[in-house]
């Protein structure tokens, strides 16, 4: 049995933040809210932690292309933990363990038909 649902957290890659988050918050008749992120512009969709379903951000990252550019995070114990397992299983990690300030650590990867997703931990 899973203990807990396995899709934490989504981001869609933007090249013009103030484009994305205008139109997100036309079409959903939203506010988005900005997150503070070393060298990363998010723009947060609103969360309620005991709603269902996960959140996530609209985000501008250098080196991260956009259109058609949309990230899953799993959320993790440790992300290193399954991180390191990313290889062994014929994948590979784009980027290592990192901080992501307040909200934790991520690490990249990529599965084996070249989809990049997300691992994100608290510690």
């Amino acid at each position: 049995m899973a203990r807990h649902n396995p899709v934490g957290w989504f981001e869609i890659y933007v090249q013009d933040a103030d484009r994305a988050r205008k139109f997100y918050e036309a079409v959903f008749e939203v506010t988005l809210q900005r997150l503070p992120g070393p060298d990363i512009e998010m723009w947060a969709f609103g969360m309620d932690p005991a709603a269902p379903g996960a959140s996530g951000a609209l985000v501008k990252m250098p080196g991260v292309p956009s259109g058609g550019s949309t990230m899953v995070y799993f959320s993790c114990e440790d992300c290193a933990v399954e991180g390191g397992r990313v290889a062994g299983a014929g994948g590979k990690v784009h980027r290592d363990k990192m901080s992501i300030g307040q909200y934790g650590f991520v690490v990249l990867a990529v599965d084996t038909e070249g989809n990049m997703f997300g691992l994100h931990s608290i510690k």
